[in-house]
């Protein structure tokens, strides 16, 4: 039995598929023996019993999407480690991917070599990161305290949400435009580090605000 690494790809651009696969399949420790165009293709291919220590997902894909086929994939391939490859770095994305059970995430400037580097990591039970992803993860977790004080103005924005009023609502108490009362929840939030009207009631109940 080889002891290479064994690599599957899922990409629906021919040509950055062929790319990979043919870099991989000329390494002496890896090699790449599925490249499919779709998670569906994936699954179609996939023999029960066969190796895949290494899966290489697109997220923007045709049929599925790859963050939906994540938890599908891990429910067939438990032991897989899943590494994202995509051109988008949003941190939303990013954090869907973590959380759904991806092991590694790289944005699609990534170079061959680094992709290498990434597939060995992983298979070594590390965590693989573009240099861009990972400064969002680290950012992301890392303290941000904030000292800016809501004005009076987003003080009644809250007190209003608070009381059960819908934004319409509180445009008419406060005789402001539907604009001017997003502007001061964008605001709140912002001020908060909160992302949902729950939220910033929550803080407000507990006396936080």
């Amino acid at each position: 039995m080889s002891n290479k690494i064994q690599v599957a790809i899922v990409e629906d651009d021919a040509h950055i598929r062929s790319l990979i696969s043919e870099y991989l399949n000329a390494q002496v420790d890896m090699t790449c023996s599925m490249q499919c165009h779709s998670v569906e293709h994936f699954f179609e291919s996939y023999a029960p019993g066969c190796t895949v220590h290494v899966l290489i997902q697109d997220i923007g894909l045709p049929g599925l999407s790859g963050l939906e086929a994540i938890r599908k994939v891990k429910e067939i391939l438990p032991d897989t480690e899943i590494l994202m490859y995509s051109v988008f770095d949003d941190a939303e994305r990013v954090f869907k991917a973590f959380c759904a059970g991806a092991s590694g995430y790289l944005l699609k400037n990534t170079r061959l070599d680094h992709i290498r580097v990434a597939i060995l990591d992983l298979h070594d039970g590390k965590a693989a990161m573009s240099p861009a992803i990972a400064k969002k993860v680290i950012s992301y977790f890392a303290p941000q305290p904030s000292n800016q004080k809501l004005t009076s103005k987003e003080q009644q924005v809250v007190q209003l949400l608070t009381d059960g009023l819908s934004y319409k609502m509180i445009a008419d108490r406060m005789q402001i435009s539907m604009h001017t009362v997003q502007s001061h929840i964008k605001n709140i939030y912002r001020k908060l580090q909160v992302h949902s009207k729950a939220e910033v009631i929550s803080k407000k109940l507990k006396g936080e605000i």
